[in-house]
């Protein structure tokens, strides 16, 4: 048996959009700044990330491998080599936290199996943010991920959220593709009590942040403002 030691994989958070380095803590840069391999979703983003944070090391002299879509074990595992190897890891999600609703979250797992260390680093949620500025129950909540795409569906889902909120008083949350998010918005407008809670966080950590949670009787008589292709938490509750 070899007595190699293996590397640690380092959960490195990103910024949620293009004005949020600051929200990175220095001490996760310092972790980055050492690392020479890489695990990611998006190279060209994360190149972008690792240049703006005035790394120093060239880029081009690094390791970075893609997290590709319905990857083999046997991808899955060749990403993992370097660790394997004794060389400590970053992993990189596309935006915010590694892991949480991030294909890498593969990766982690794959990485517990092997016995490589893992060492989650502190940065920004953007599902934890918009639980904290919501005033929702942040004792008991479920996040859903994406809901249906077709509005008939979506009506439902959005109705069983809202079902499970007054059964249970988790606060129910999910996302969106930012496109969507007019179409989103609309439905719970349509079909939603009255007196359910509804939460938007959009653009959270970015100079163009909005946060609202209401019951839906105000939301009719003051709609949001357009929210057209920025990143968006949508919450429930009661």
């Amino acid at each position: 048996m070899s007595d190699q030691k293996k590397g640690t994989l380092y959960l490195i958070p990103t910024p949620l959009g293009e004005a949020g380095l600051e929200s990175i803590p220095a001490a996760a840069i310092a972790v980055l700044h050492r690392l020479k391999v890489f695990i990611v979703e998006r190279a060209k983003t994360a190149r972008h990330f690792i240049k703006a944070t005035a790394a120093p090391r060239p880029l081009q002299t690094l390791d970075i491998r893609e997290i590709g879509e319905r990857m083999s074990a046997t991808e899955l595992n060749a990403l993992l080599a370097p660790l394997e190897n004794g060389q400590d890891t970053g992993l990189l999600s596309e935006a915010g936290c590694p892991g949480i609703a991030d294909p890498g979250a593969a990766v982690v797992r794959l990485a517990h199996e092997r016995g490589i260390e893992v060492v989650p680093l502190a940065g920004p949620s953007s599902i934890v943010l918009a639980l904290m500025a919501s005033g929702m129950n942040g004792q008991a909540f479920c996040f859903h991920g994406y809901l249906s795409a077709k509005r008939p569906e979506l009506e439902r889902d959005l109705k069983r959220l809202e079902q499970s909120a007054q059964r249970s008083g988790h606060t129910q949350l999910f996302i969106e593709t930012p496109y969507r998010n007019g179409q989103v918005i609309e439905t719970a407008l349509k079909a939603l009590g009255a007196a359910t809670l509804f939460g938007i966080a959009c653009d959270l950590t970015l100079p163009s942040q909005y946060v609202r949670c209401l019951p839906l009787s105000t939301w009719r008589q003051t709609p949001p403002p357009d929210l057209h292709k920025r990143p968006a938490v949508f919450m429930i509750g009661v």
